[in-house]
C-alpha cells in the first residue's frame, strides 16, 4: 500500500516539477535576453495598437453600418456585403488585375533587384559604385504624387514633352490616358524604377554577407567573373531571394494603392485594366460611404492573402524546410 501511495505521490509531482523548471526557464531566458525583449516592448505596442485592436473593426463587413448605432451597435445583415460586392461584377476583375500586376510587379523587382545588386557588387571604382547606388536609390523617396506629375508632364497628349518631340519628328503622339495597351508596360516600369534601388541593397548586403576565400579559391582554379556570379553568388542568394519572395507575397493582394490611384485615378476609359482591389475598396468607401461594402472587400482580400502566404510557405517547406518562413 504504502509502494503504491509513493508511486502516485511521484507520478503527481513530476508535472509540479516540470512546471516549475518550464516557468524557472521562462524567467531566465527574460532576464538573460532583457535587454532585447525591452527593445521589442515598443514594437509590440505598436502592432496591438494599430494592427490587433483595430481588427475588431472586421465586424463591419457582416453589418448594415449607420452612423447613429456605430461600429457595434449596427444591425448584422450577415453575408450582404460579400453578396454585393460578388453580384457587382467587380470581384474577379479586380481580383485578376490585382495578382496579374502585383505577381509582374514582384517578378521584375526580384530579376532587376538581383542585377542590380550583382552589377554594383562588380565595380572596383568606389567613388562610382557610391553614384551608383545612390542614382538608383534616389526614386525610393519620390511620392507617388511626384510620379504622377513627372508622368503627365512627360506622356501628356497635347503639350507633353514626349508627345513634342515626336511631333518634332512627324510621329503620330501616345495618347496613354485613353489606351490601356500603354498602361501594362507602363506600371511595371514605373514600379520597378522606383523600388528597384531599395530592393537591390537588400540582394547587395547578402553578397556582401558571402565568404571572399570562396571567389579566391575559384579565381585560383581559373574561374571567369561570369562563372563567378553564375556559380557562387547566385546560388548563395538564393535563401535570401526566396525570403523575400515569401514577404511579398504577403502584399500580392495589396496592390499599390498609391501608385494606381495617382497615376490613374478615377479615369474610366483605363478602369477595367488598371482597377485593383485597393482602389475598388477606396472608391467604395469615400464615393458611396458604403462602409460595410468596403469592409467586406478588405476581409476578402485579408482571406486571399493569407491563403497564398500560406500555400507558398508549404510549398516551400516541401522543397526546403530551412527555406520557409514558419
Amino acid at each position: 500500500m504504502s509502494v503504491n501511495a509513493e508511486a502516485s505521490n511521484r507520478v503527481v509531482a513530476a508535472p509540479a516539477s516540470g512546471a516549475k523548471s518550464r516557468k524557472k526557464g521562462l524567467f531566465s531566458e527574460l532576464k538573460r535576453n532583457r535587454v532585447l525583449y525591452a527593445m521589442f516592448i515598443p514594437i509590440a505596442v505598436y502592432f496591438i495598437i494599430f494592427a490587433y485592436i483595430p481588427m475588431a473593426g472586421i465586424i463591419m463587413a457582416f453589418k448594415d453600418f449607420n452612423y447613429r448605432d456605430g461600429i457595434f451597435g449596427s444591425p448584422w445583415n450577415g453575408f450582404a456585403n460579400f453578396e454585393y460586392f460578388f453580384k457587382s461584377g467587380k470581384a474577379f476583375l479586380v481580383t485578376r488585375n490585382t495578382i496579374i500586376y502585383n505577381v509582374i510587379f514582384l517578378t521584375c523587382y526580384t530579376v532587376f533587384s538581383i542585377l542590380a545588386a550583382v552589377f554594383i557588387s562588380e565595380i572596383t571604382r568606389k567613388w562610382f559604385k557610391k553614384i551608383s547606388q545612390t542614382m538608383m536609390f534616389l526614386p525610393y523617396f519620390i511620392s507617388w504624387v511626384t510620379v504622377s506629375a513627372f508622368v503627365y508632364n512627360f506622356l501628356n497628349y497635347e503639350y507633353g514633352i514626349v508627345n513634342k518631340m515626336l511631333a518634332h519628328f512627324s510621329i503620330a503622339p501616345l495618347d496613354i490616358y485613353s489606351n490601356t495597351s500603354y498602361w501594362y508596360f507602363l506600371l511595371p516600369f514605373l514600379y520597378v524604377w522606383k523600388w528597384v534601388g531599395y530592393g537591390s541593397v537588400l540582394y547587395l548586403a547578402a553578397i556582401v554577407g558571402i565568404d571572399q576565400e570562396v571567389y579566391e579559391a575559384a579565381t585560383i582554379d581559373g574561374a571567369t567573373r561570369f562563372q563567378k556570379i553564375t556559380r557562387i553568388t547566385l546560388p548563395l542568394l538564393k535563401p535570401t531571394m526566396i525570403i523575400l519572395i515569401l514577404l511579398g507575397l504577403g502584399r500580392i493582394m495589396r496592390g499599390e494603392f498609391d501608385m494606381f490611384y495617382q497615376l490613374i485615378g478615377n479615369n474610366g476609359t483605363l478602369m477595367d485594366a488598371t482597377d485593383i482591389i485597393d482602389t475598388l475598396a477606396f472608391r467604395s468607401l469615400v464615393g458611396s460611404a458604403d462602409f460595410g461594402m468596403a469592409s467586406a472587400v478588405g476581409v476578402y482580400q485579408s482571406v486571399l492573402t493569407l491563403i497564398i502566404i500560406l500555400t507558398a510557405n508549404w510549398l516551400v517547406r516541401r522543397y526546403d524546410k530551412d527555406q520557409a518562413l514558419f
